[in-house]
């Protein structure tokens, strides 16, 4: 089988090098084309899977020698998967991100080397952002805003944002979708899922198909700005009662799929200590805060902002009350959480306080997690406690009626 996935590899790499040498004659850029995107990927993914076969192939399993060299053969592998999001970028940027977020499932060496991504996303060329506003505003930017600033203020996987001043004035923020995500999206999406089955063929234990789909549901999503900036409106409406939250007021008449007009916001990453400390703000009412505003959008209204990396969850001192200020941005993708779920798990929660170990198995077997190992309950259980003593008396969220899992009941504050 390695013999194979090494001509497999081979075949890939004649195919990428005698097409970019084509290209490169032609001028033409090789990210437009599937066949190289497809050939650097299928080389990829052959590189990988054939490390993993052959490093660990003469070592005894879990000896400190096993393990040091499937350390060794993560890095590589993650460090190659890094390479290729970057190569490839769109939709390939966009998993790698999510997959370096992936703290409590991933090894470490994948999530630390993939984290960079955040940092490392491409960006469009000004005559690229200047062709998409002509397409989709129908006027040149000089007819739209007073000016323009060509070095954007961030670039991510899918978009651009650049500052921007309109003709009355208004700072806003206009975001650009790069002019070729759309097009490659879906193509990428199912190259994704062509490779991720070759893997899990030679890798039966390997997990992770849940990925496309959750892709292929996601994407055309998030590649729709009108969407985003309904669900700016929505959780702005929705959480209107929290004075610390700041949500960007959307530009309607300068927006369309693939650009999205807002007030333009400023202030430090949730996870700059140093800029809270330069503006004194308070790091532990940004946490109690946070955990307010997740806390109604999980249990309360069932509308959860999926994409809270500190790139999206801005903090800055209020000018007029003088207090903390969130800043929530990137409202692409939301999850709905139906009734059934939102009890459960708030149920599950009450449990863990409590240290009801029948609670939370049966809590964890609604939510679909399965039998929970009595030896992994045992272990923690003395946690359980320790929080339970320190956080009932706080308890912030009840329930109304019985603790009988069949009933039916609104949350209450």
């Amino acid at each position: 089988m390695a013999g194979q996935l090494l001509k497999v590899s081979s075949f890939a790499t004649a195919v990428f090098a005698s097409s970019g040498f084509y290209l490169y004659n032609k001028r033409v850029d090789p990210n437009d084309i599937s066949l190289i995107r497809f050939g650097r990927a299928a080389a990829t993914t052959a590189v990988i899977s054939y490390d993993y076969m052959t490093s660990l192939r003469n070592v005894e399993h879990g000896t400190a020698e096993y393990w040091a060299l499937k350390s060794k053969v993560h890095r590589r592998s993650a460090e190659r998967l890094r390479d290729l999001c970057c190569a490839n970028r769109g939709t390939f940027i966009k998993v790698g991100q999510h997959l370096g977020a992936l703290d409590y499932l991933l090894p470490e060496e994948y999530t630390s080397t993939l984290k960079v991504l955040h940092s490392q996303a491409p960006q469009s060329t000004m005559d690229e952002i200047r062709q998409v506003i002509r397409d989709d505003l129908g006027k040149e930017i000089g007819q739209l805003f007073a000016s323009f600033e060509k070095t954007p203020q961030g670039a991510a996987s899918l978009a651009q944002v650049h500052r921007a001043v309109l003709k009355d004035g208004r700072t806003v923020a206009v975001k650009v979708q790069h002019p070729k995500v759309q097009a490659q999206s879906s193509k990428d999406i199912l190259l994704m899922e062509f490779l991720l089955q070759a893997v899990h063929w030679l890798f039966p234990d390997f997990g992770f198909m849940w990925l496309v789909e959750e892709a292929k549901r996601n994407m055309p999503l998030e590649l729709d700005f009108l969407n985003e900036g309904r669900n700016a409106e929505k959780v702005a409406e929705m959480l209107k009662h929290f004075e610390f939250l700041k949500v960007p007021k959307i530009h309607w008449d300068l927006s369309t799929k693939r650009i999205l007009t807002m007030e333009f916001a400023e202030g430090g990453q949730v996870n700059d200590r140093e800029y809270m400390k330069k503006h004194a703000i308070d790091v532990n009412e940004v946490s109690r805060n946070l955990g307010k505003m997740y806390s109604e959008m999980i249990f309360l209204n069932g509308f959860v902002h999926c994409d809270p990396h500190p790139g999206n969850v801005l903090v800055k001192k209020c000018p007029k009350s003088n207090k903390s200020q969130i800043v929530l941005l990137d409202h692409g993708l939301y999850q709905v959480l139906n009734q059934d779920f939102r009890l459960d798990y708030c149920r599950l929660w009450q449990a863990l306080m409590k240290a009801d170990m029948k609670g939370i198995e049966r809590y964890s077997r609604r939510l679909g997690r399965g039998p929970v190992p009595p030896l992994r309950l045992r272990a923690h259980r003395p946690l359980l406690e320790l929080g339970h003593r320190r956080h009932q008396p706080k308890a912030r969220y009840k329930l109304r009626g019985r603790e009988d899992p069949g009933e039916r009941r609104p949350l209450s504050t």
